[in-house]
């Protein structure tokens, strides 16, 4: 049943996919689409791609649409891969992981030809992170699916790529659960992914004390832990986290840093780090992103690549001939640093602006799906890609969603106002509320615009008078409307007091929606929504994030 443009769930949600059963179940829910451009949190750089600016056109390859992923798979399939060493390695990956028959049989097709992976990413957060690390995934899930509808004679892998060469700790160290932080402390340096899980036991501590004892909670806490103790480096704890809560949709989760994948990526590495491209094709690109207001998003360096060990991931850098790995002792020539790459390419890590040429040299992939800020700096990159000879996907921005729960969607109802309104400031939104309720007018502009005609035919007898007396007479206007904006804020504010309930109310859904002043999704974690549905949860998204419909998802319990 649709009601003003929202899909309206009676009784108990039961998912469209006969593959999974019915796991969430409230009276109803409604659904409504929001346009990019109506949600001010999002960047024009955003709202620009998502809503197709002509102008960003040469920067991309292949439209976003359904009709696009004909061109892309044609072009796709004029390139060859090495799709053995690929599937190797998966399964090398997975070996010591619960086995999944789907999961198993996406690997396996990942060697035909005429299967291709859509792909997100991202860094290894804690517990997962923000909510958006969750959409993100489901997104590339319910794309693949509507693409083996659309083109069956092709298979179409849902893939998570793990950035398991991260260094940044800081951006990944920590959660936000129920309002509050969880974060996780070591002394260790390096790269993130290769960190000990050994000193993740007061975290782990922590999130049972926050779970509380309930079965769901008990259920998800066990999937975290056991993927935190299981495995003595963080990477392959976020592979076997992600891989748990996703086996049974078929995703595919990779973790890039591997020898065997690397040694594909030889080539390009010699040429990124001896005869540097990257930089000036990539700096020309945002240049002219920069005549649209796009500004830049990553800065090349002449070398972009870290040289990576155990506790160790510093910038290489070239110092009159001579290859310097930066605060440590390592030096090379040209010779000794081509016989290491050639040895040892798992010691060689991209940064931000090589790993996406990485990603796609290694997987059959047609599309990448990414948030507005991810997709701006894979606009700078079309030109790389080429000058590499490596296929440069479909950009797709991930779907965005606002989840008011039941009590929040409760009070909202009881204001006459919309979704939108509340995407505003709060003072916006309470001002909207309080001059929809009040019977009083208490805008008072008609009245402004009166006394300003009738005070501009004074000022002109005056002036016919005495010229002398016109800039007197104008300074007392403008000290007149002044009066009467302060008199209008008054009216106002006497108004507000009348409100005082509902305004709170609207302060609370306002915090709610937008925690520590961000969009929920920014900021909240899953485990607060698994509780409540467990899996049913991702069954929900599931059926509804669809990543072509170019607008925000706000769901609504009721």
């Amino acid at each position: 049943m649709r009601v003003a443009g929202c899909e309206l769930l009676y009784g108990t949600w039961t998912t469209r996919n006969p593959q999974l059963a019915t796991r969430i179940a409230t009276n109803f829910m409604t659904t409504q689409w929001i346009g990019f451009e109506d949600i001010p949190q999002f960047s024009f750089k955003d709202v620009s791609y998502t809503n197709e600016l002509a102008a960003l056109r040469s920067f991309y390859e292949f439209e976003p649409s359904m009709e696009g992923f004909a061109k892309a798979i044609a072009a796709r399939e004029k390139t060859t891969l090495d799709r053995a060493t690929l599937v190797e390695v998966l399964q090398e990956q997975y070996a010591n992981l619960s086995r999944e028959p789907l999961v198993d049989q996406h690997i396996a097709a990942l060697a035909d030809d005429k299967t291709f992976t859509i792909i997100t990413a991202h860094q290894p957060s804690l517990f997962t992170g923000p909510l958006y690390y969750i959409y993100k995934i489901v997104s590339v899930i319910h794309l693949c699916r509507k693409l083996k509808v659309q083109y069956p004679d092709y298979q179409f892998i849902p893939t998570f790529v793990t950035g398991g060469e991260d260094h940044d700790f800081e951006e990944v160290n920590y959660v936000n659960l129920f309002g509050q932080k969880i974060l996780w402390k070591n002394d260790l340096s390096g790269s993130v992914g290769m960190m000990s899980t050994e000193t993740l036991a007061p975290t782990l501590a922590q999130l049972k004390e926050k779970l509380g004892s309930s079965d769901k909670a008990v259920e998800i806490y066990s999937i975290i832990e056991n993927a935190y103790t299981q495995h003595k480096i963080y990477s392959k704890a976020t592979v076997q986290l992600v891989h748990e809560l996703f086996k049974e949709y078929g995703l595919v989760v990779a973790n890039m840093n591997h020898p065997k994948l690397k040694k594909l990526f030889i080539p390009q590495i010699k040429e990124e780090i001896f005869n540097q491209p990257s930089q000036a094709l990539v700096q020309a690109t945002a240049d002219e992103l920069s005549k649209i207001d796009f500004k830049p998003q990553a800065f090349p360096r002449e070398i972009n690549f870290f040289y990576l060990r155990e506790n160790l991931r510093e910038r290489i850098v070239l110092e009159e001939g001579v290859y310097k790995v930066l605060n440590t002792d390592y030096t090379f020539t040209k010779e000794q640093l081509t016989k290491e790459i050639e040895a040892h390419p798992e010691f060689f890590s991209p940064n931000v602006v090589m790993r996406p040429l990485y990603q796609e040299a290694v997987m059959p992939n047609l599309a990448y799906i990414g948030g507005g800020g991810e997709l701006a700096y894979w606009l700078e990159r079309k030109s790389q890609f080429a000058h590499f000879g490596i296929f440069y996907p479909m950009l797709i921005r991930r779907n965005s969603v606002m989840w008011l729960d039941k009590g929040t969607t409760k009070k909202f109802r009881g204001f006459n106002t919309s979704i939108k309104d509340f995407f505003q400031d709060t003072d916006a939104v309470k001002r909207t509320f309080v001059e929809s309720q009040s019977d009083a007018a208490l805008e008072i502009a008609e009245e402004k615009t009166a006394i300003s005609a009738t005070f501009d035919k004074i000022v002109t007898k005056a002036e016919n008078v005495d010229p002398n007396l016109k800039k007197a007479m104008l300074a007392e206007k403008t000290k007149l409307l002044k009066n009467l904006d302060q008199l209008e804020s008054r009216l106002i504010r006497a108004e507000k007091q009348k409100y005082d309930v509902a305004l709170n109310q609207i302060s609370k859904i306002k915090e709610k929606l937008y925690p520590n002043n961000g969009l929920q999704e920014r900021y909240d974690n899953f485990l607060g929504f698994y509780l409540k549905y467990g899996r049913g949860f991702f069954d929900f998204l599931l059926e509804h994030l669809n990543p072509l419909e170019k607008k925000m998802l706000v769901v609504l319990e009721e």
